[in-house]
């Protein structure tokens, strides 16, 4: 389907909230966030734009932009790196979660951020750039430029705007996702320079398109496969199909995070703006899930047939320890932040079913987690905001003082613990119908996983909703006009999705059926 650029404009829309800024002082702050708030608008619109006119039926990629961009030669071979653009049933809901999530955070960041607004909605607008990239890229190349400015961005966010410590929690993201990165481009290049062969060009070529990669490496019928194969390429050898698989796992892991790769999110979520949090846990995050899905499915459906196991595994140990950790937390943001790290176990157990129930699962949990962990980042930075705690000790008898946040946060709760009628049951129905039909142990173990969810997340917002009213609640304001939007926005969508699913299940459908025969499923 012909975009004329669309994804394009959707991507560096941002780049006119900076221009114009280049251009407002620096001291007329009303300016500057309106800036912020209507340029974030404007991919959103587009984004509307493309879920239109998404061909449901059609299982390709859709709205495709392939330029010529950069060539280099090396001795005898070419190296090439089109700026290739694309999206499908699985990146597109993600491109429309980002642009939400994203003008919901830049609506957040004019009621919360203090200082520097110029310089923050800049980054901010830089780091848009990368969260919507990434989800259309067609290259290896192109996604990770797209990964990078989301890391870079985020690390001078956290870093600048951050909490007391924000200086530490920053370098402690940029170490651990500049470790991912590093090993995410290691086995990117080896994937380009081995698998990346471009059929019927004079002088060798390689690429990094992922459809050529996806093609040399699974499809028999490709001249590459079969002349690979009988040369022995190295593409096709045990030890470069396990360590590429193996890498690539451990990258997107840690931007998950996996356990144990997930320390970093600790300190991060605690010390970073509400603003950002909400961007880290509602978009961020599911980059990693996404790239499992997207790579790891697509260039080694065979190994991860053979790994599906241990990737229900390593799901049930993030759903338990982020469950049974978020119990004895006396910080209601960290018992968010636990409950994002088991939540993405449930992402973990989907992908591990290998049938559409189970990968269905797992696309509604990154969508309805992306907006119910937004919710809860915000309506804590809300209250911190008034009272500058997130004590669960000193936030008792809340819903006396401000009824409606509280109200918001309740139901987000309920969502969070998958309350019928609402996303979050979804996700979690279609990942466990999917997991009991193929690993029915692992489902019925996981299944305790959810009673404990709704165990801790009940007592925390109990505990600070009602209650004797705590000294510092007395005499406070409920939310404001400007802060109600973001509120009533992601409620709205959490039960949009809850009460009529086939608004994501649709665009769904055909894209996961045919990486399901690709896989052999």
């Amino acid at each position: 389907m012909s975009s004329f650029g669309l994804l394009s404009l959707i991507t560096f829309s941002p780049l006119l909230g900076i221009l114009l800024l280049l251009i407002v002082p620096k001291d007329r702050v009303g300016t500057i966030k309106m800036i912020g708030i209507l340029v974030t608008l404007i991919p959103l619109v587009l984004a509307i734009g493309l879920f239109i006119g998404f061909d449901r039926a059609d299982s390709g990629v859709q709205f495709l932009e392939n330029i010529p961009w950069i060539h280099i030669n090396i001795g005898a071979s070419v190296l090439e790196f089109n700026y290739s653009m694309g999206v499908d049933g699985l990146s597109m809901p993600l491109v429309v979660l980002a642009t939400i999530v994203a003008l919901m955070s830049a609506i957040a960041a004019a009621n919360m951020i203090s200082k520097r607004w110029k310089e923050y909605f800049t980054i901010f607008f830089l780091m848009q750039i990368g969260l919507y990239g990434v989800f259309m890229a067609q290259n290896l190349f192109l996604f990770f430029i797209y990964f990078e400015i989301s890391l870079v961005t985020m690390f001078f966010l956290v870093g600048i705007w951050g909490q007391d410590k924000r200086e530490n929690a920053a370098f402690t993201f940029l170490l651990y996702n500049g470790l991912g990165s590093a090993i995410m481009l290691i086995a990117f290049i080896a994937l380009m320079l081995n698998a990346g062969y471009v059929s019927g060009t004079q002088t060798p070529t390689f690429t990094t398109d992922i459809p050529t990669i996806i093609y040399n490496l699974t499809d028999p019928t490709s001249p590459y496969f079969e002349m690979a194969k009988q040369t022995g390429n190295v593409a096709f050898s045990d030890w470069f199909r396990y360590g590429v698989f193996f890498a690539l796992l451990v990258a997107f892991g840690i931007k998950l995070p996996v356990f144990p790769l997930h320390s970093w999110i600790l300190k991060v979520h605690y010390q970073a703006p509400p603003a950002m949090s909400m961007i880290l846990s509602g978009v961020l995050l599911k980059i990693g899930a996404y790239g499992l899905f997207r790579m790891e499915y697509s260039f080694f459906p065979d190994l991860i047939g053979k790994y599906s196991t241990f990737l229900a595994i390593l799901g049930i140990i993030n759903l338990f320890y982020g469950a049974i950790i978020a119990f004895v937390q006396d910080d209601y943001k960290m018992v968010v932040v636990y409950s994002s790290i088991s939540h993405m176990g449930i992402i973990l157990m989907g992908l591990a079913a290998m049938n559409t129930f189970g990968f269905q699962g797992a696309v509604f949990q990154i969508v309805s987690h992306g907006f119910i962990s937004a919710s809860m980042f915000y309506l804590v930075g809300v209250i911190y905001s008034r009272v500058h705690t997130a004590k669960m000790d000193e936030l008792g008898g809340l819903a006396k003082t401000m009824p409606f946040t509280s109200g918001i946060l309740l139901t987000a709760t309920l969502a969070s613990l998958g309350l019928p009628g609402m996303s979050g049951f979804v996700s979690e129905f279609l990942t466990f119908l999917g997991l009991f039909g193929e690993k029915p142990v692992i489902a019925a173990f996981g299944t305790i996983g959810i009673v404990l969810t709704s165990a801790y997340l009940l007592r925390a917002t109990l505990k600070v909703t009602y209650g004797p009213t705590a000294e510092k609640l007395v005499g406070l304001t409920d939310a404001r006009s400007l802060e109600v939007i973001p509120m009533v926005v992601l409620i709205g969508l959490i039960i949009l999705i809850g009460v009529y699913p086939a608004i994501l299940s649709e665009p769904l459908q055909t894209t996961l059926q045919s990486l399901l025969t690709r896989i052999g499923g």
